[in-house]
Protein backbone atom coordinates (compact mmCIF):
# COMPACT_ATOMS: atom_id res chain seq x y z
CA UNK A 1 0.00 0.00 0.00
CA UNK A 2 1.07 3.57 -0.71
CA UNK A 3 0.83 5.85 2.35
CA UNK A 4 -0.04 9.50 1.55
CA UNK A 5 -0.19 12.38 4.01
CA UNK A 6 -2.62 15.00 2.59
CA UNK A 7 -0.65 17.71 4.42
CA UNK A 8 2.36 17.04 2.17
CA UNK A 9 0.59 17.57 -1.15
CA UNK A 10 -1.49 20.18 -2.94
CA UNK A 11 -5.24 20.53 -2.60
CA UNK A 12 -5.62 19.44 -6.24
CA UNK A 13 -3.69 16.23 -5.60
CA UNK A 14 -5.89 15.45 -2.60
CA UNK A 15 -8.96 16.28 -4.69
CA UNK A 16 -7.89 13.75 -7.32
CA UNK A 17 -7.49 11.04 -4.70
CA UNK A 18 -10.91 11.75 -3.19
CA UNK A 19 -12.93 11.89 -6.41
CA UNK A 20 -11.17 8.81 -7.74
CA UNK A 21 -11.79 6.86 -4.52
CA UNK A 22 -15.30 7.86 -3.45
CA UNK A 23 -17.11 6.50 -6.50
CA UNK A 24 -19.69 6.43 -7.88
CA UNK A 25 -21.18 9.63 -6.49
CA UNK A 26 -24.83 10.60 -7.08
CA UNK A 27 -25.36 13.99 -8.68
CA UNK A 28 -27.61 16.67 -7.20
CA UNK A 29 -28.92 19.08 -9.80
CA UNK A 30 -29.84 22.12 -7.71
CA UNK A 31 -32.02 25.09 -8.61
CA UNK A 32 -32.11 28.28 -6.54
CA UNK A 33 -33.48 31.80 -6.97
CA UNK A 34 -31.42 34.94 -6.57
CA UNK A 35 -32.81 38.05 -4.87
CA UNK A 36 -33.28 39.47 -8.37
CA UNK A 37 -35.36 36.46 -9.44
CA UNK A 38 -32.70 34.76 -11.60
CA UNK A 39 -33.09 30.97 -11.65
CA UNK A 40 -29.70 29.42 -11.01
CA UNK A 41 -29.06 25.75 -11.85
CA UNK A 42 -25.93 23.72 -11.18
CA UNK A 43 -24.80 20.10 -10.56
CA UNK A 44 -22.94 18.89 -7.46
CA UNK A 45 -21.55 15.43 -6.73
CA UNK A 46 -20.65 16.09 -3.09
CA UNK A 47 -24.20 14.97 -2.28
CA UNK A 48 -25.84 12.48 0.07
CA UNK A 49 -28.74 11.53 2.40
CA UNK A 50 -28.32 12.51 6.04
CA UNK A 51 -31.59 11.39 7.61
CA UNK A 52 -35.06 10.08 6.75
CA UNK A 53 -36.75 11.44 9.87
CA UNK A 54 -36.58 14.34 9.23
CA UNK A 55 -35.80 13.91 5.52
CA UNK A 56 -32.44 15.67 5.19
CA UNK A 57 -30.06 15.89 2.24
CA UNK A 58 -26.56 17.36 2.14
CA UNK A 59 -24.93 19.25 -0.71
CA UNK A 60 -21.41 20.58 -0.28
CA UNK A 61 -20.70 23.61 -2.47
CA UNK A 62 -17.01 24.40 -2.82
CA UNK A 63 -16.07 28.08 -2.69
CA UNK A 64 -13.99 29.98 -5.21
CA UNK A 65 -11.30 32.11 -3.58
CA UNK A 66 -13.31 32.29 -0.34
CA UNK A 67 -16.42 33.43 -2.25
CA UNK A 68 -19.67 31.48 -2.03
CA UNK A 69 -21.01 30.16 -5.34
CA UNK A 70 -24.39 31.31 -6.64
CA UNK A 71 -26.14 28.13 -5.45
CA UNK A 72 -24.96 28.46 -1.86
CA UNK A 73 -25.48 32.22 -1.70
CA UNK A 74 -29.01 32.01 -3.13
CA UNK A 75 -29.98 29.12 -0.82
CA UNK A 76 -28.66 30.99 2.22
CA UNK A 77 -30.47 34.19 1.24
CA UNK A 78 -33.84 32.64 0.38
CA UNK A 79 -33.77 29.53 2.57
CA UNK A 80 -35.04 27.42 -0.34
CA UNK A 81 -33.73 25.10 -3.07
CA UNK A 82 -34.90 22.25 -5.28
CA UNK A 83 -32.74 19.14 -5.63
CA UNK A 84 -33.13 16.89 -8.68
CA UNK A 85 -31.70 13.45 -9.41
CA UNK A 86 -29.68 13.33 -12.64
CA UNK A 87 -30.46 10.50 -15.05
CA UNK A 88 -29.37 9.31 -18.49
CA UNK A 89 -32.00 11.47 -20.20
CA UNK A 90 -30.94 14.72 -18.52
CA UNK A 91 -27.19 14.36 -17.91
CA UNK A 92 -26.07 16.09 -21.13
CA UNK A 93 -28.21 19.15 -20.43
CA UNK A 94 -27.24 19.19 -16.75
CA UNK A 95 -23.57 19.15 -17.75
CA UNK A 96 -24.14 22.36 -19.73
CA UNK A 97 -25.25 24.12 -16.55
CA UNK A 98 -21.80 23.62 -15.03
CA UNK A 99 -20.67 26.59 -17.16
CA UNK A 100 -19.31 29.55 -15.21
CA UNK A 101 -21.89 32.28 -15.81
CA UNK A 102 -22.32 35.56 -13.91
CA UNK A 103 -25.02 35.66 -11.19
CA UNK A 104 -27.44 37.66 -13.34
CA UNK A 105 -27.61 34.93 -16.03
CA UNK A 106 -29.51 31.65 -15.75
CA UNK A 107 -27.65 28.51 -16.79
CA UNK A 108 -30.91 27.11 -18.13
CA UNK A 109 -30.61 29.30 -21.24
CA UNK A 110 -27.80 26.94 -22.30
CA UNK A 111 -30.18 23.95 -22.25
CA UNK A 112 -33.58 22.68 -23.40
CA UNK A 113 -34.68 22.18 -19.77
CA UNK A 114 -38.03 23.61 -18.69
CA UNK A 115 -38.69 25.38 -15.36
CA UNK A 116 -41.88 24.30 -13.57
CA UNK A 117 -43.58 25.81 -10.53
CA UNK A 118 -43.04 24.19 -7.16
CA UNK A 119 -45.86 23.50 -4.70
CA UNK A 120 -44.29 24.55 -1.39
CA UNK A 121 -41.20 26.67 -2.16
CA UNK A 122 -40.83 29.62 -4.52
CA UNK A 123 -37.89 28.10 -6.39
CA UNK A 124 -38.98 26.41 -9.65
CA UNK A 125 -38.01 22.84 -10.38
CA UNK A 126 -37.07 21.25 -13.70
CA UNK A 127 -39.86 19.49 -15.58
CA UNK A 128 -37.67 16.95 -17.37
CA UNK A 129 -36.15 15.48 -14.20
CA UNK A 130 -37.89 12.28 -13.06
CA UNK A 131 -37.31 13.00 -9.37
CA UNK A 132 -37.19 16.40 -7.74
CA UNK A 133 -37.34 17.39 -4.11
CA UNK A 134 -38.50 20.78 -2.90
CA UNK A 135 -36.37 21.73 0.09
CA UNK A 136 -35.98 24.36 2.76
CA UNK A 137 -32.55 25.10 4.13
CA UNK A 138 -32.24 23.47 7.55
CA UNK A 139 -28.72 24.69 8.31
CA UNK A 140 -25.42 25.68 6.76
CA UNK A 141 -22.05 24.46 7.99
CA UNK A 142 -19.03 26.50 6.94
CA UNK A 143 -16.10 24.18 6.19
CA UNK A 144 -12.82 25.96 6.71
CA UNK A 145 -9.60 25.33 4.83
CA UNK A 146 -6.07 25.16 6.28
CA UNK A 147 -5.98 28.97 6.49
CA UNK A 148 -9.22 28.90 8.55
CA UNK A 149 -11.05 30.72 5.74
CA UNK A 150 -14.31 29.17 4.45
CA UNK A 151 -13.51 26.64 1.72
CA UNK A 152 -16.98 25.16 1.26
CA UNK A 153 -20.59 25.66 2.31
CA UNK A 154 -22.31 22.45 3.45
CA UNK A 155 -26.02 22.92 2.77
CA UNK A 156 -28.30 20.71 4.85
CA UNK A 157 -31.69 20.72 3.17
CA UNK A 158 -34.99 19.38 4.51
CA UNK A 159 -37.32 17.88 1.92
CA UNK A 160 -40.83 19.35 2.09
CA UNK A 161 -42.21 17.82 -1.10
CA UNK A 162 -41.23 14.88 -3.33
CA UNK A 163 -42.12 14.79 -7.03
CA UNK A 164 -41.66 11.37 -8.66
CA UNK A 165 -42.50 10.34 -12.23
CA UNK A 166 -45.40 7.86 -12.18
CA UNK A 167 -43.50 5.20 -14.10
CA UNK A 168 -40.85 5.04 -11.36
CA UNK A 169 -43.19 4.78 -8.38
CA UNK A 170 -44.24 1.28 -7.37
CA UNK A 171 -45.80 0.56 -3.95
CA UNK A 172 -43.94 3.41 -2.30
CA UNK A 173 -40.57 2.47 -3.82
CA UNK A 174 -38.47 3.84 -6.68
CA UNK A 175 -37.64 1.54 -9.61
CA UNK A 176 -33.96 2.35 -10.13
CA UNK A 177 -33.80 0.58 -13.49
CA UNK A 178 -36.48 2.91 -14.84
CA UNK A 179 -34.91 5.98 -13.22
CA UNK A 180 -31.57 5.25 -14.97
CA UNK A 181 -29.57 7.40 -12.54
CA UNK A 182 -26.18 8.76 -13.53
CA UNK A 183 -23.29 9.12 -11.13
CA UNK A 184 -19.95 10.90 -11.15
CA UNK A 185 -16.58 9.26 -11.40
CA UNK A 186 -13.24 11.11 -11.70
CA UNK A 187 -12.38 13.62 -14.41
CA UNK A 188 -14.97 13.76 -17.19
CA UNK A 189 -16.16 10.20 -16.58
CA UNK A 190 -19.74 9.37 -15.61
CA UNK A 191 -21.31 6.03 -14.70
CA UNK A 192 -24.71 4.50 -15.39
CA UNK A 193 -26.45 2.11 -13.01
CA UNK A 194 -24.80 -1.09 -14.28
CA UNK A 195 -25.31 -4.48 -12.68
CA UNK A 196 -27.10 -4.97 -9.37
CA UNK A 197 -26.96 -7.83 -6.89
CA UNK A 198 -28.60 -8.73 -3.58
CA UNK A 199 -26.99 -9.58 -0.25
CA UNK A 200 -29.22 -10.40 2.70
CA UNK A 201 -28.45 -8.42 5.85
CA UNK A 202 -27.68 -10.41 8.98
CA UNK A 203 -30.42 -10.62 11.58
Amino acid sequence: MISIDPNTQSERDTYKLLIGSVVPRPIAFVTTLSDEGVLNAAPFSYFSILSSNPPLLSVSVQRKQDTAKDTARNAMQSGELVIHIVDEDTVQAVNETAANLPPNESELVLTHLTPTDSEVVKVPGILECKIRMECVLDQVVSLNGPDQMPAADLLIARVVRFHVAEELYEHGRIDAAKLKPVSRMAGNIYSSLGGMFTIERPV
